[in-house]
């Protein structure tokens, strides 16, 4: 247990920022992209059903995944922020009660939202734009997502208490696991010479390798071997820890929800379109690769947020600021390299998962379209986590809520109206310019911030 600590404490409060930056990123952005896995696994074989019907069902559900994930990050964002921080100012038991409390809570939540989600699923899904057509098959992906929520949300909150600790290896392996697990099981849940589920099969079989997951990540913390303990005892809530958790994880899962409600809106403005049901397919194949260049980023910053957690709880301050500026240096260069392969590849991915000549050409425009300006999205997430983590809630609400909501949905409502297709086009490049003029404008007000709140940490 001492050497756990010790190792722990050397990561994150001694190695390098950068290279402690990079050591836990890799396994995290790893741990994510096997996560992607899911979804991309699951549209490649529902594109080996030749149904573009069931292409645009699961199309329709992209943004109830992302409304879960952003339940999840509320208290797993917030649980990693605030127990990085009583890390670093030697508080390992105040960690545990965090960490132990916000799982329970996460437990109970899952349970609300898988009971209700399948009360709801009609309506839910008509909400997300489904079609008559499309109805049907996407209540059949939807029901074993909500079933998947008992598992996700705790499962969550683990792999981020994990990270705050620096135990990023078993939280890939849990991970990548469950995503190779999903590999084998979906073509068995999937085709007639297996169980012949069609598009059920597909969310049952990324289900089941959820609750692999949760079990793994469950069975490391029950086994005694983390710094961050688990026990009964330790379940404390209080409205005081669930405030100050919520302040913090809010921001993070408000992006998600945001990328949620901007996703539905381009739906429901695909279908005013003609070619409406190819339109919304294509665009579900779009959602899903720019998850993948998503969880790049959120794992990069997955890297970043424990060691400038570590650093502003001991108050260290020339330490935070080098940590932030090589998190700013590494999202922008990561977010250009994910806009070039976009971009160059655009067609070459959309036929991965469609040979529609119709699909095609609406996917890799949307594709292109959705990443030309995508280093905006790199730096309002590492501003967003940066204000998280020093404690300044309203501006990381205020950023979170920026790119896919203040911005993208104005646009989204207006510009197809007057342009059709086109307006689908132009909704998130127009979004992106004004967010990257206003993050450029807040870089110095949140680096005085920073300093600020933690010389005020040294005087109290």
């Amino acid at each position: 247990m001492y050497e756990s600590n010790q190792q722990s404490e050397s990561v994150l409060g001694s190695m390098k920022p950068s290279k402690a930056i990079v050591k836990l990123a890799v396994p995290a952005t790893l741990a994510l992209l096997a996560k992607a896995v899911y979804n991309i696994v699951d549209t490649a074989y529902i594109g080996m059903l030749h149904d573009d019907i069931a292409l645009t069902a699961v199309g329709v559900t992209v943004p109830l995944l992302l409304i879960m994930v952003s339940i999840e990050n509320i208290f797993a964002a917030g649980a990693a922020v605030l127990a990085g921080r009583q890390l670093g100012a030697k508080d390992a038991d105040g960690a545990s009660r965090t960490v132990t409390t916000i799982i329970g809570i996460s437990m109970i939540i899952g349970i609300l939202l898988c009971v209700f989600g399948i009360l709801f699923i009609q309506p839910l899904m008509h909400a997300f734009g489904a079609s008559d057509a499309s109805l049907p098959q996407a209540k059949e992906y939807a029901f074993w997502m909500f079933i998947a929520a008992l598992a996700n949300l705790p499962a969550q909150s683990m792999n981020c208490a994990a990270r705050a600790e620096s135990s990023v290896k078993i939280s890939s392996v849990a991970v990548i696991t469950g995503a190779l697990l999903n590999v084998v099981l979906d073509p068995i849940f999937m085709f007639d010479w297996g169980l012949g589920m069609a598009v059920a099969g597909a969310s049952l079989a990324t289900t089941v390798s959820q609750f692999v997951t949760f079990f793994i990540m469950a069975g490391f913390y029950l086994s005694g071997r983390s710094v961050i303990k688990i026990r009964v005892h330790s379940f404390r809530p209080s409205w005081s820890l669930v405030k100050a958790v919520t302040l913090i994880g809010i921001p993070t899962a408000i992006i998600q929800i945001c990328l949620a409600v901007a996703s539905s809106l381009t739906n429901i403005a695909a279908s005013n379109l003609p070619e409406a049901d190819n339109i919304i397919a294509a665009y579900g194949v779009v959602q899903r690769l720019i998850l993948i260049g998503s969880y790049v980023i959120m794992g990069f910053m997955q890297g970043y947020q424990p060691v400038a957690s570590f650093a502003f709880g001991a108050k260290n301050t020339d330490r935070f600021h080098e940590s932030v500026r090589f998190a700013l240096l590494g999202s922008m260069i990561l977010t250009v390299l994910v806009e070039l392969t976009y971009i160059i590849l655009s067609k070459p991915l959309i036929m991965l998962f469609n040979q529609n000549p119709l699909i095609i050409g609406y996917g890799a425009k949307l594709l292109i379209s959705q990443v030309i300006l995508y280093p905006a999205f790199g730096l309002c997430y590492m501003m967003t986590i940066t204000f998280q983590t020093i404690g300044s809630s309203r501006m990381g609400l205020f950023l979170s809520l920026l790119r896919q909501g203040l911005f993208y949905i104005p646009f989204i409502l207006t510009l197809p109206n007057f342009f059709g297709v086109w307006g689908i086009y132009l909704s998130q490049p127009a979004a992106d310019i004004l967010t990257i003029f206003v993050c450029i404008f807040l870089i110095k007000p949140m680096k005085n911030m920073a300093s600020k709140n933690m010389h005020i940490g040294e005087r109290t």
